[in-house]
C-alpha cells in the first residue's frame, strides 16, 4: 500500500509474547497417528468422523505487507505455532505486466480464488474491478446458504468496504490494528461468525516507513503476532467451541523490499505466504505448490461449496492438489552454470526429465545458455528471477517445478547456427478407444520475436496430429478434446517450441484423461 494511508496508527508498547495457542494444541492432538501424503501437506483426518459432526467455522487473518523471510527474526510465538500446527506454504505473486505488487491485487486474488487478469484490479484505484464476475469467497458463501454468518474486520477501508461485497453480513472497520483486534475479538467471542476475514494493516506501515532490515519492521512484526494471538483466543474460548471444526489461515498480500516499499518485481515483493491449520493439514507439514488464489476455494470446500467449473477459478482446495510427475524433480535441481546474477545457493533447474518423459533436441543448435538449451524443468524462484521485467512473473498458473522453454535466455549465450528448437515428449495416456479425450495443462505462451508452439497428440504411437496452436500471447489452463481412434489405447502429447531470441513457452499439470 502506498505511504498517503492515512490509518497508520503506531503503538506505544507490544503485549509480551503468548503461550502457542490451543488451536495449535488442538490440530496437532487432533492427527496424531495420521500419515502425512505424498504431497506432504495433507493427510486423512484421524478424527474424521468427529469433524464430520462438527460445526464448520473459518478463520482467514492476513497480515498486510507482512515478508515471510523476515520471519526466522522476528518473535512471533503464536503464528509459528499455528506453522507448527499446521501447513506452511510460500508462493510467488504475479508482478507487471499482469499487475504491481499491491494491496489492491493481492487482496482481491485471495478473496476471490482467480488472479489480476480475471479480476482486474490493477493497483488500489479498483478501478475497473470485476467483482461481479469474480465475487469475493465470503459472497459465494451466502449465495450457497444465506443461514451462514460472514464477518469481515479489516483496518484498511477498501478490504471491507470493496473486496469484500455487500452480501457479506457483517463489515467492519477499525482506526488502527489495535481497534481491529478488539472488535474481531468482541465479534468472534459473542456471535455465532462462521466465516470470518481479519485483516492488520500496520506491518505494511512499517515496511514502508523502516524497510523490512529494521527494528521497527519486526517490531511490527511482533505486535501483529499478538493481536493474531488474541484472536485465536477469542475462537478457543467460545462456549461452542467443542462443536466447532476451525480452520485457520494466515496470509499476506505482498512483501517488502528491504528499503521500504512494495509494487516491484523483486523477490522479496513478490513472495508471499499460506499457513494453515484444521482437519486435513498436517502439523509441521511444508509445501511448494499452493498459491494465495487456493485460499477462496479452500474455504468454500470447508463449508461443503464445492467451486463450480463455470467460476472459472485458479485457485483450488488445497485438499485437492496431487503433484504431478514435474514436481518430483524438486529434489534433483541443480544449481546455476551460466545464469551468474542469481545466487549461488539458489538450485532450481534440470534438463533431466521425469520418468516417462523425455525431451527431443535433434534439432538444437550447439552452445546457448546451459540451464534453458532446449526444454527445462525449472521452479519460478530459479527462472522468473534469471532475468527480470521481461514477463516472466505473469507465470502464476503453473505450481511447484514446470516446464519450461525460453529461446531469449538460451540467446544469452554464444551458440551454434539455427533457431531455438525442443521438443517435450509426455508419456502414454491410457485412453479409452471411440471415446473423447480431455488434454489439459496449465501454460504461459508470450511472444516477442519469431517463435512457434505447437501441440501434438498420437495414438498408440502412430503419426503425431496438430492439437492446439499458439502464435500469440496466452496464459491459461487449457482444456482440450480431441477424439480418440477406434481400437487405441494410449495417447502421447508432444510441445514443440521454436524461437529465435524470442520469449517462452511455460507447460504443467499435464493430464489426458477419457
Amino acid at each position: 500500500m502506498h505511504l498517503s494511508r492515512t490509518l497508520r496508527a503506531v503503538l506505544a508498547g507490544t503485549v509480551a509474547a503468548a503461550v502457542l495457542p490451543l488451536v495449535a494444541a488442538h490440530a496437532a492432538a487432533a492427527h496424531p497417528a495420521a500419515a502425512p501424503a505424498a504431497a506432504g501437506g495433507q493427510e486423512a483426518s484421524a478424527s474424521g468422523v468427529d469433524a464430520a459432526a462438527k460445526h464448520p467455522k473459518s478463520l482467514v487473518i492476513g497480515i498486510d505487507g507482512a515478508t515471510f523471510a523476515t520471519f526466522g527474526k522476528a518473535k512471533m510465538p503464536r503464528v509459528k505455532g499455528l506453522m507448527a500446527a499446521g501447513m506452511t506454504a510460500t508462493g510467488n505473486l504475479y508482478a507487471n505486466p499482469m499487475a504491481p505488487t499491491y494491496s489492491g491485487p493481492g487482496w482481491s486474488s485471495i478473496a476471490t480464488g482467480v488472479w489480476p487478469d480475471k479480476h482486474k484490479v490493477l493497483d488500489n484505484s479498483f478501478n475497473g474491478a470485476r467483482y461481479d464476475l469474480y465475487p469475493d469467497y465470503a459472497t459465494r458463501l451466502e449465495s450457497a446458504d444465506p443461514t451462514l454468518d460472514t464477518l469481515v474486520v479489516g483496518t484498511w477501508s477498501p478490504i471491507r468496504d470493496t473486496v469484500f461485497g455487500p452480501a457479506v453480513d457483517t463489515r467492519l472497520g477499525g482506526v488502527g490494528d489495535a481497534d481491529t483486534t478488539t472488535t474481531a475479538v468482541s465479534r468472534l467471542t459473542g456471535t455465532d461468525a462462521d466465516a470470518t476475514f481479519v485483516h492488520l494493516d500496520e506491518v505494511d506501515g512499517a515496511g514502508h516507513s523502516h524497510g523490512t532490515e529494521s527494528q521497527n519492521y519486526l517490531d511490527a512484526l511482533q505486535a501483529a503476532d499478538t493481536r493474531i494471538g488474541r484472536i485465536l483466543d477469542a475462537v478457543t474460548s467460545r462456549a461452542t467451541y467443542a462443536d466447532e471444526d476451525w480452520q485457520i489461515v494466515v496470509t499476506a498480500d505482498h512483501g517488502h523490499t528491504a528499503g521500504g516499499g512494495h509494487g516491484g518485481n523483486t523477490p522479496a515483493e513478490r513472495q508471499t505466504f499460506v499457513i494453515a491449520t484444521g482437519a486435513g493439514f498436517t502439523p509441521g507439514s511444508v509445501r511448494n505448490d499452493v498459491k494465495i488464489t487456493d485460499i477462496a476455494p479452500t474455504v468454500l470446500t470447508h463449508f461443503g461449496v464445492t467451486p463450480a467449473p463455470a467460476w472459472q477459478l485458479d485457485g483450488k482446495a488445497i485438499g485437492a492438489l496431487t503433484p504431478d510427475a514435474f514436481d518430483a524433480l524438486r529434489p534433483s535441481l541443480k544449481s546455476r552454470v551460466d545464469e551468474l546474477g542469481l545466487p549461488s545457493t539458489l538450485k532450481g533447474w534440470t534438463t533431466t526429465a521425469p520418468t516417462g518423459w523425455s525431451i527431443d533436441n535433434a534439432a538444437m543448435p550447439s552452445g546457448g545458455v546451459t540451464e534453458w538449451r532446449g526444454w527445462s524443468f525449472a521452479t519460478d524462484e530459479f527462472w522468473s528471477n534469471s532475468q527480470l521485467g521481461q514477463g516472466r512473473e505473469t507465470n502464476v498458473r503453473a505450481r511447484n517445478v514446470f516446464a519450461v522453454a525460453d529461446s531469449d535466455e538460451w540467446d544469452d549465450k554464444a551458440h551454434g547456427a539455427g533457431q531455438f528448437d525442443s521438443t517435450l515428449v509426455s508419456p502414454s495416456f491410457t485412453v479409452t478407444a471411440g471415446a473423447t479425450a480431455t488434454v489439459s495443462y496449465a501454460t504461459n505462451y508470450k511472444v516477442d520475436g519469431p517463435q512457434t508452439g505447437d501441440v501434438y497428440v498420437s495414438f498408440d504411437g502412430g503419426t503425431p496430429q496438430l492439437l492446439q496452436s499458439y502464435r500469440a500471447d496466452r496464459n491459461t489452463v487449457e482444456k482440450l478434446t480431441v477424439a480418440v481412434p477406434a481400437g487405441a489405447t494410449t495417447a502421447r502429447l508432444h510441445f514443440r517450441y521454436t524461437g529465435t531470441n524470442s520469449a517462452f513457452w511455460t507447460v504443467d499439470q499435464v493430464t489426458v484423461t477419457s
